[in-house]
């Protein structure tokens, strides 16, 4: 061939070349497809892109410019196995199969409608060039419709929405926390009845709202454990701004056959701000009494190692806690930590090994070594047994503060392997109350579909028929303690396995309960966090008698909020962020009731001695010059008129004891709040005490003071009018 030809040909050889090599490429985007699955699964192709995101076992790849088809995604997931050998911003090639991978169990139907299209058994890998970036696609969530992000599955995205962490539980373990927008997620069941529209609404809402920040790494204990922020926690609640990464899907949970739901791999420093800071004591409930209910996570005397026994089988099987030793110290340190900073008189407390008294006991024991000798005693072991589970529910309480009446007893329904343990206590005044602690069956361990108690699909779980039939037992159990001790006061505490709206909850309610957490805490309720959704399993029921005398009842957030990864186990932890605080003492945050319980002592119209209880006490004399004792405890004088004046308080202790003057200005048509500075109210000293005069028409009309009561042994320096009178 003439050499003139040489060089044409060669050109259009190398044209032909380039041609045949730019066909050979199968576009990203055309690999995706605009379904849930590839059109081109189970083919081999050969592609090129930028490298966006490299993780432990294969890296992200997305296409240099795309096609600007907002249902195709430009990136995808290339599996490599091991540890890739690209780094981001180089522009690759290479060779693979398109596979749908099911992220979860082969029954599980999430995973299976939505499989991550990725290439697997790479060949011909081979980098072009380096130094290129890829901008990340702003996109829109939450999503409008579930399932909306498959368009971006494999790409760099931008999410500029506030995400609050709503779940921490895997931080530790698999390096990733379930996020949402608009703030965190609630439990439908915890909101709305099971079933209703309104539960439907939430449920589709949540999905759309939620998204799981992922490491990027398959391995688990990660080290350091990724998102850790201040005091060595992340709390459910915290919010992370701008998150820039690429899109994945996979299991949001453990459970290969649980929740999934899409991903997001981060690029970039993932920097969280804590908007729900850590609580450093309980609320404020108020009353002269306080009842706590605290699930302790499985506290066991009896060590988790070989060898041990535990009931009921005798072996190690049904033995639940600590592990070791040194387990067991971590674990009751939080505990104590956590119930001395409670400080209740009464607690119920569940999740304690069942083995007689020795597992309370040694937290009685323990409790006391930091909080003074005798600070708490335990219920003695109930009429009618402990249940036949390893586990059992107790009670422990101050016997500075209240006296157990009579035996404690435990409903021998059949329905309950936990039977709810019953005690009444006398507050040092006579009043009585009831404390009823409870767990009823978890939703965990399943049985077949076609049982009874099989999971309806309904949002309650498994186990709901079960758990409502033990609510109906647990009525009927009240009421006959009710009738057993002549006192309607009665509070049911507890873990109940079932949110505020489910069937339980809802059949306890029909039958009088009053719901106190919602009365207190309206929708905002909860003391547990599970697949990213709050809700509180823990409860304070009251009667409506007791209802009328309850202040306040609140969850104290310390475990729910905090990653499982700050607890007291040893195993599982690529770093250890343990500390003997409260937060993380157990998965369930305690629930703190305050109770106003006191007697009422009413004088008749002429004179009279009357004397109050060692308790607190409320004593109105009535008409008539009256000589009134409190005794011990906080007594409150009440006065509604003037025609009650004349009255002598023996024993009146100021910054303790109060005059309630509220019906007496009332009656005067007087202003609390002017009372004092208008001088209808005033004190004087005489040589028997303090005096309190009422001045009808103020210091400034021409009326007279005329005296009302008479506190004996008291300065009128000594009385101070806003906590002394209420004004």
């Amino acid at each position: 061939m003439p050499a003139h030809r040489l060089a044409p040909l060669a050109c259009v050889l190398s044209l032909c070349f380039s041609t045949l090599a730019l066909a050979a490429d199968t576009p990203i985007y055309s690999i995706q497809g605009s379904g849930a699955a590839s059109p081109l699964a189970g083919q081999t192709v050969t592609t090129l892109g930028i490298v966006t995101r490299v993780n432990n076992n294969g890296f992200f790849l997305q296409d240099e410019t795309g096609d600007g088809d907002p249902l195709t995604s430009d990136g995808i997931f290339v599996f490599t196995g091991g540890a890739p050998t690209v780094s981001a911003g180089q522009k690759v090639r290479l060779t693979g199969r398109v596979t749908e991978f099911n992220t979860g169990a082969a029954t599980n139907p999430l995973t299976l409608a939505n499989p991550l299209t990725e290439l697997a058994s790479v060949s011909g890998l081979a980098v072009l060039s380096s130094g290129h970036s890829v901008a990340p696609v702003t996109i829109d969530f939450p999503e409008t419709a579930e399932g909306d992000l498959e368009r971006y599955e494999g790409m760099l995205v931008r999410i500029a929405t506030p995400l609050a962490a709503s779940q921490n539980y895997f931080q530790g373990r698999y390096g990733q926390v379930t996020l949402s927008a608009d703030g965190r997620l609630f439990k439908p069941t915890n909101l709305h009845r099971p079933g209703t529209a309104e539960a439907i609404a939430l449920a589709d809402e949540n999905a759309r709202r939620r998204i799981i920040l992922d490491d990027g790494t398959s391995a688990q204990n990660p080290n350091p454990v990724p998102y850790i922020g201040t005091d060595n926690t992340l709390r459910a609640g915290d919010v992370v701004n701008g998150l820039v990464g690429v899109i994945d899907y996979g299991l949001a949970t453990s459970n290969s056959a649980g929740l999934a739901d899409y991903r997001i791999h981060p690029v970039g420093p993932v920097v969280f701000s804590r908007e729900n800071p850590r609580p450093p004591v309980p609320p404020a409930v108020g009353g002269n009494l306080r009842v706590a209910s605290f699930n302790v996570l499985n506290y066991f005397t009896t060590l988790d190692q070989t060898g041990a026994a535990c009931f009921p089988s005798g072996t190690r099987s049904d033995c639940r806690g600590a592990d070791s030793a040194v387990e067991f110290s971590r674990q009751q340190a939080k505990i104590v930590a956590a119930m001395q900073a409670l400080d209740a008189d009464v607690v119920g407390l569940m999740e304690i090994q069942n083995n007689g008294q020795t597992a309370v006991d040694t937290l009685v024991a323990a409790l006391n070594a930091q909080m003074g000798a005798g600070t708490y005693a335990s219920v003695a072991l109930p009429v009618g047994g402990t249940g036949s589970d390893a586990i059992r529910v107790a009670m422990i309480y101050k016997p500075a503060r209240v006296t157990p009446a009579g035996q404690a007893v435990s409903d021998t329904d059949p329905v309950h392997n936990r039977p709810p343990l019953a005690q009444t206590f006398v507050a040092p005044n006579g009043e009585k109350f009831t404390v009823i602690v409870n767990h009823f069956k978890s939703k965990g361990s399943c049985p077949a579909a076609g049982d009874p108690n099989a999971d309806a699909g309904d949002g309650q779980g498994c186990w709901n028929p079960l758990r409502t039939l033990q609510a109906q037992a647990l009525d009927a159990f009240a009421r006959a303690r009710v009738a057993a001790v002549d006192d309607p006061d009665v509070l049911v505490i507890g873990d109940l396995n079932a949110y505020a709206k489910e069937d339980p909850i809802a059949e306890l309610a029909t039958r009088g309960y009053a719901d106190q957490i919602e009365r207190f805490n309206g929708q905002s309720g909860y003391s547990y966090v599970f697949d990213g959704e709050a809700g509180y399993l823990d409860h304070a029921l009251a009667t409506p008698s007791l209802a009328m005398q309850t202040t306040g009842a609140v969850e104290w957030h310390i475990n729910a909020d905090e990653p499982s990864v700050i607890d007291y186990n040893t195993e599982f932890k690529s770093q250890d962020f343990y500390a003997p605080h409260a937060y993380r003492s157990s998965d369930h945050d305690p629930v703190l009731v305050g109770l106003q319980l006191v007697k009422r002592i009413h004088g008749t119209a002429g004179r009279d001695v009357l004397t109050g209880t060692p308790g607190d006490d409320v004593i109105t004399g009535g008409l008539g010059a009256d000589t009134l004792t409190g005794g011990g405890g906080r007594d409150v004088f009440i006065y509604a008129s003037l025609r009650e004046a004349g009255d002598t308080i023996t024993d009146f202790v100021p910054g303790i004891d109060q005059i309630d003057l509220d019906g007496l200005l009332t009656s005067l048509g007087v202003a609390q709040g002017t009372a004092w500075s208008s001088g209808v109210v005033q004190i004087v000293d005489t040589p028997a005490g303090a005096s309190l005069r009422i001045d009808a028409d103020g210091s400034a009309g021409p009326g007279i003071a005329r005296p009302l009561v008479r506190l004996q042994g008291i300065s009128a320096a000594a009385l101070d009018p806003v906590h002394d009178l209420g004004l």
